[in-house]
């Protein structure tokens, strides 16, 4: 079995198109001894409007762009590419893969080409659960600095020599074959077949989101609770905290265990509680908190700063 690593590079992305510009692949062995490491440069047949993540940043692309002109459009290397990816003798690879399969679904939509039909295994999801942590994306040059990779960023054969590297490390850190890896890591194949994509995934994904998303239900419902218990407090025409309004940093709201008790207390003495910042005289916040609400209320100079020990110290508790 050979082992196909690969990486698309774009002159444009959005929505509805992909306008490939580069594909980079690396073939090697079980041992990973390259057997073959190309660029195949393509004229995207379009100009080149290059974007970050967030569609803000400009990126530079390691290429002369005046050479992808004097290349054939991608039509023209559609069957190298599809047989090289669905070659049942393979085992495919590629780094934040959905992102590239989606270009190939895009060209051959564009170019009106039979869709792609292969099964695909990503190098980013097998580290994110080898380490544990899928809180963040872990980028091609974050890892190859751990690894000590050299490469060049956004240079398609560059970027797949990259990926193979990290697959290589990951398979001598667990004992085990590429064949394996997979296996030993819980992580099921994605495929593209018909213009269907499914994405790879992996026991330990699952779990994780399976938790986020029941951490974040618990958190509507613990706000749903706590605007329905501020809806029904009532201001006081009297006590040591008259004129006095609080307003909480949204961690501190959405735990309800600390945040009910504590209104409740505020109202019983005279204060009240406002959600907007332009109302509010004391700020109830943990040190270390770093969100916007916090950050815009650290900006007035009239509001005064408090934690939840110095809340409770101030309401006698």
């Amino acid at each position: 079995m050979n082992l196909v690593f690969f990486d698309i590079e774009c002159a444009s992305v959005h929505k509805t198109t992909a306008k490939i510009c580069a594909f980079g692949y690396v073939v090697c062995d079980e041992q990973f001894n390259i057997i073959k490491k190309e660029d195949i440069l393509i004229n995207p047949k379009g100009g080149f409007h290059l974007t970050d993540r967030k569609g803000e940043k400009g990126l530079e692309l390691p290429y002369d762009y005046s050479e992808f002109k004097k290349h054939p459009p991608f039509p023209a290397v559609y069957s190298f590419i599809r047989d090289l990816l669905e070659d049942d003798d393979s085992l495919v690879f590629g780094h934040a893969i959905m992102n590239d399969v989606k270009y190939l679904d895009l060209e051959t939509r564009r170019f009106h080409l039979p869709p792609f039909s292969f099964e695909f295994l990503d190098s980013q999801l097998m580290y994110m659960t080898h380490i544990g942590d899928f809180s963040r994306q872990f980028g091609l040059e974050y890892i190859t600095e751990n690894l000590n990779v050299d490469f060049t960023p956004h240079r398609a054969a560059d970027d797949a020599f990259a990926t193979m590297k990290i697959v290589e490390e990951l398979c001598r850190i667990r004992s085990v074959s590429p064949a394996g890896l997979a296996c030993d890591l819980g992580v099921k194949c994605g495929r593209i077949s018909g213009h269907n994509i499914v994405r790879p995934t992996s026991a330990a994904f699952e779990k994780y989101v399976a938790a986020r998303t029941a951490a974040r239900e618990k958190r509507s419902r613990d706000r749903t609770k706590f605007y329905i218990f501020l809806s029904r407090r009532k201001r006081k025409k009297e006590g040591r905290l008259l004129g006095r309004v609080f307003t909480f940093s949204r961690n501190i709201e959405d735990d309800v265990d600390i945040s009910i008790p504590l209104v409740q207390s505020i109202y019983e003495q005279g204060g009240v509680y406002s959600q907007k910042l332009v109302d509010c005289t004391d700020y109830v916040c943990e040190d270390d908190d770093a969100t916007v609400r916090t950050k815009n209320a650290r900006q007035l100079s009239d509001v005064n700063i408090i934690d939840v020990s110095q809340l409770k110290e101030m309401l006698g508790s």
